[in-house]
C-alpha cells in the first residue's frame, strides 16, 4: 500500500491542476445539485420491529386521511389573574383564534377546547389543537406565520398565549460558537506547524472536502428521506477529521523536507507513510459509523452513513489534494524546524538536538510506566462514575429552552392538566377478528382505567369500518419518567390478557411510546454493535500493527475513554453540573442515541490517534530500536501533531454545543469531552504506559498468523527498498551519460 500512496501521492504533485481541477469541479457539481434541491425535511423517525411502530402503521391503514404524520401545533390559553377561560371575553377570543386558524391553507382540522374538553378543571388554561395535512419541516412558511399571527391576535385581547407542537420547527442553527471552533483550529495550526500558509492548507481541503459532503446530502436530502440534523452532524465530524487527516500529511511533508528531500519525493513519501496511516485510520471511522445499521433505526442509519461518505471525501482529498496544494505553494511551505518570515524571519529553529516536550513526556512515562498508568485508569474510572446513574429518553417540548414558545406552553399544559398532559399515549385495539368489537373497546378502556398511574381514559373512538378504535390516556407523570415507562408496559401487559380472551390486539403508540421503544431497541442493540465494530476494527489493527496486544489494548483504552465521557455527559447533561457554563436550561434524560452514537464516532477517532501515534512507534521499533526507546522516538516524532490534531478536534466539536437543536448541542459536548480523554489520557498517557511495560511483547503475534496476514506496510518500509533501486538506477544512467 505504501508504495501504490507514494504513487499517488508524487501524481498528484505533478499533476497538479488536473487534480485541483477535479475536486473543484465535484465542489461545484455537489453545489449545484443543493441549490436545485428541495429543502431537507424531518426525517421520517420509524423504529421497524416495535409494537409502537406497529400501532403507528395499523393507524395509518385503518384511519385513512387521518394525516397521522402531519405536524400539529396546540395554541394553549391562559386567562389574566382573577379571570377564567370561561368568561365571555376570554371565551369569545379564544372562539375568534379557532376561526382564524381553521381558514389555513394546510390545516385539516381545529379543535373547540370548549367543545373538546379543552379547558382544565380550574378554568385558568385551555388550549385548541390544530393538524396540517403535512409534517412540520414541510408547512409553508406562510401557514407558521399564519399560526403565529392567531397567536398574537389573542394575545392582543389580554390572554397569555403559546403555542406548541412541531409546527414551529425550524433547521436548527449551530451559532456562531462553530466558528470560533474553526478559529481556534486555524491559531492552532499555525502554532503547530510554523507557517500561516502551512497552516491554511487544512482548513482549506477540509472546507472543500466538507463543502462536497453536506452539498451532496443537501442535494439527496429529499430523495434519500435525510434530516436535516443529518448534515450538521456530517459537518462536524468531516471537519474534524478532515482537518487531522490534512495536518499529518503536511506535518510529515514538512519532516520530509527536513531531511533533504526534493519537494515531490517529499510529498510522496508524505503521502506513502502519513497517507497509509490516514487510510486505516479513517477506515476505522467509516466502519463505525457504518456499523450503526445494525440498531436498524433508519434515521440513524442515515446518519452514520452520510457522516462516513464525508469522512471518506476527507481521507481522498488528504491522499491526493493535499500533495496538489503543495505543488502550488512550493517553496512557500518550509521544512519542519523552520518558521515563516512573519513568524520568525525565515530562521532556522535553535538548539536543534534539544529534546521536544513529546521526547521529554514519553521518557518520564517509560521511567514511571507503573504509576502514570494507574493514575490514568483510576482518574477516568472516577469520571466514568455518573455514567452508573445514566436515564435515557428523546428530547420534547420539556427540554427546550424556557425562553421558546414551545417551552412556556409545554409549562402551562402542565400547570393546567398536569404533567401527564404532554405526553400522551394512543392506545390502539385492533379487534377486527372479534365476535363483539365494542365490548372489546369497552373492555380495554376499563382495564386502562383500573391501572395505577392513569389520570384520564378518553371514550374509544372507532374507525369507520367499527373493526379498530382509539383511546386517548392521559398518564399523571411526565412523559420522560419512569412511573410513564411502567404504565407503557402494564398497558401492554392488559393487552395481552384481552388478546388471549378475545383475540382482539391491543397496541401502545404515540410519541412518549415511541421514545420508550426506541429506547430499549439501543439499549438492546448496544451490545451487538459493540462486538461487531469493535470485532471489525481489532481484525483490522492486527494487520496495521501485526501485534495482538496492542490492538487489545487500544480497545480496552477507548471503553474507558468513552465510559469516562458519559459520566460528564450525564454530569452536566442530567445532574446539571457546570449546565449554566454549557447553556444547559433544562437538565433531563440523556438522548437515546446519544450512548451508540458516540461510541461509534469516539471509537472511530479513538482508533485515528491509535494508528498515528503507534505507526511512528512501530516504525521505529521495525528499524531495529528497543521498545522503550521506540516509543521515546515515536512521541518525538508524533506527539506534537496529536496532541495539535485532538485541540482541532476538540475546538471544532466544541462549537457546535452552540447550536439551537439539544441533540446536536448534547453530541457536540459528548464528543469533545470524547476526544479530550481519549486523546490526552488514554493514547498520550495509558498507551507508552503500557508500551512500556509489555515491552518487545507488545508486537508478539504468532508465527501462523504473521504468514498468515497480508502485509500493508503502513511504515513505509518498502519505500527504502524503492528509493534505493530509484538511486541505483539514477547512477546508471549517469554512467551510461558518462
Amino acid at each position: 500500500m505504501a508504495t501504490f500512496l507514494y504513487r499517488l501521492g508524487r501524481f498528484s504533485f505533478r499533476k497538479r491542476h488536473v487534480v485541483a481541477l477535479f475536486w473543484v469541479a465535484l465542489l461545484a457539481l455537489a453545489g449545484a445539485g443543493a441549490a436545485g434541491a428541495p429543502a431537507a425535511g424531518n426525517s421520517s423517525f420509524s423504529i421497524p420491529g416495535t409494537e409502537a411502530q406497529k400501532a403507528f402503521d395499523l393507524l395509518d391503514e385503518r384511519f385513512p386521511g387521518a394525516s397521522a404524520d402531519g405536524a400539529t401545533a396546540r395554541v394553549v390559553f391562559k386567562a389574566p389573574d382573577g379571570q377564567k377561560m370561561t368568561d365571555p371575553g376570554n371565551k369569545s377570543a379564544v372562539q375568534d383564534t379557532v376561526d382564524e386558524l381553521s381558514g389555513g391553507a394546510e390545516v385539516t382540522q381545529v379543535t373547540d377546547p370548549y367543545q373538546g374538553g379543552g379547558v382544565s378543571q380550574d378554568g385558568t388554561v385551555a388550549y385548541a389543537s390544530v393538524t396540517y395535512e403535512v409534517p412540520g419541516m414541510e408547512l409553508e412558511e406562510s401557514s407558521r406565520e399564519a399560526l403565529k399571527a392567531a397567536a398574537e391576535d389573542a394575545r392582543d385581547s389580554g390572554l397569555t398565549v403559546e403555542i406548541g407542537g412541531d409546527a414551529l420547527q425550524a433547521v436548527p442553527e449551530t451559532g456562531s460558537a462553530e466558528i470560533i471552533g474553526i478559529g481556534v483550529a486555524a491559531v492552532v495550526l499555525v502554532i503547530t506547524l510554523g507557517s500561516l500558509l502551512a497552516a491554511g492548507l487544512p482548513l482549506l481541503t477540509a472546507i472543500v472536502g466538507v463543502g462536497i459532503g453536506v452539498a451532496t446530502i443537501t442535494a439527496l436530502a429529499s430523495t434519500l428521506d435525510l434530516g436535516s440534523t443529518t448534515s450538521i452532524l456530517a459537518s462536524m465530524i468531516g471537519l474534524a477529521v478532515g482537518i487531522d487527516y490534512a495536518l499529518f500529511v503536511v506535518s510529515r511533508y514538512r519532516a520530509e523536507l527536513a531531511e533533504g528531500r526534493e519537494r515531490e519525493e517529499a510529498a510522496g513519501r508524505a503521502v506513502g507513510t502519513a497517507g497509509s496511516a490516514v487510510v486505516f485510520a479513517g477506515l476505522t471511522v467509516v466502519i463505525a459509523l457504518v456499523g450503526l445499521s445494525v440498531v436498524n433505526i433508519p434515521m440513524l442509519t442515515k446518519m452514520g452513513i452520510a457522516a462516513a461518505g464525508t469522512v471518506a471525501v476527507a481521507v481522498l482529498i488528504a491522499l491526493t489534494l493535499i500533495p496538489a496544494v503543495l505543488g502550488y505553494a512550493g517553496r512557500r511551505v518550509r521544512p519542519a524546524g523552520e518558521k515563516s518570515k512573519l513568524l520568525g524571519g525565515g530562521r532556522a529553529k535553535d538548539k536543534a538536538d534539544k529534546p521536544n516536550m513529546g521526547t521529554r513526556w514519553a521518557s518520564f512515562v517509560v521511567r514511571r510506566p507503573l504509576a502514570v498508568l494507574l493514575l490514568g485508569v483510576v482518574g477516568l474510572g472516577a469520571a466514568a462514575v455518573p455514567a452508573g446513574s445514566l436515564e435515557l429518553g428523546l428530547p420534547d417540548d420539556g427540554s427546550q429552552p424556557t425562553s421558546t414558545t414551545q417551552r412556556r406552553a409545554y409549562d402551562l399544559l402542565s400547570e393546567g392538566f398536569g404533567p401527564g398532559f404532554n405526553g400522551p399515549l394512543v392506545v390502539v385495539v385492533d379487534a377486527q377478528g372479534s365476535d363483539d368489537p365494542q365490548a372489546v373497546f369497552q373492555q380495554a378502556g376499563d382495564e386502562i382505567k383500573a391501572l395505577d398511574n392513569v389520570v384520564n381514559v378518553a371514550p374509544a373512538a372507532p374507525n369507520k369500518a367499527g373493526d379498530t378504535a382509539t383511546i386517548a390516556v392521559i398518564p399523571d407523570a411526565k412523559p420522560s419518567s419512569a412511573a410513564t415507562e411502567d404504565l407503557v408496559h402494564d398497558i401492554r401487559a392488559a393487552g395481552a390478557d384481552i388478546k388471549d380472551g378475545t383475540g382482539a390486539e391491543v397496541l401502545v403508540t404515540g410519541a412518549t411510546a415511541m421514545n420508550i421503544d426506541v429506547s430499549q431497541k439501543l439499549n438492546d442493540a448496544l451490545v451487538p454493535y459493540l462486538v461487531l465494530v469493535v470485532g471489525l476494527a481489532f481484525l483490522l489493527l492486527i494487520v496495521v500493527f501485526r501485534s495482538i496486544l496492542v490492538p487489545l489494548k487500544a480497545a480496552l483504552g477507548f471503553l474507558l475513554s468513552v465510559l469516562a465521557a458519559l459520566g460528564a455527559v450525564v454530569a452536566v447533561y442530567q445532574w446539571g453540573w457546570l449546565s449554566g457554563l454549557m447553556g444547559v436550561e433544562e437538565t433531563g434524560p440523556i438522548m437515546s442515541m446519544m450512548p451508540i452514537f458516540m461510541v461509534g464516532v469516539v471509537f472511530g477517532l479513538a482508533m485515528d490517534y491509535e494508528v498515528f501515534l503507534v505507526t511512528r512507534i512501530r516504525e521505529a521499533h521495525v528499524h531495529g530500536e528497543k521498545p522503550a526507546q521506540a516509543v521515546v522516538t515515536g512521541f518525538r516524532y508524533s506527539a506534537r501533531v496529536v496532541t495539535a490534531a485532538a485541540v482541532i478536534m476538540i475546538a471544532v466539536f466544541s462549537g457546535f454545543i452552540g447550536s439551537s437543536d439539544s441533540m446536536v448541542k448534547m453530541i457536540g459536548f459528548g464528543l469533545a469531552i470524547a476526544v479530550l480523554f481519549d486523546a490526552f489520557v488514554v493514547r498520550m498517557a495509558i498507551v507508552p504506559a503500557v508500551l512500556a511495560l509489555l515491552g518487545a511483547k507488545a508486537w508478539w503475534l504468532p508465527k501462523w498468523m504473521d504468514r498468515a496476514l497480508p502485509n500493508v506496510d503502513v511504515e513505509g518500509e518498502s519505500l527504502a527498498a524503492h528509493a534505493g533501486a530509484a538511486g541505483k538506477d539514477d547512477e546508471d544512467k549517469e554512467l551510461v551519460r558518462a
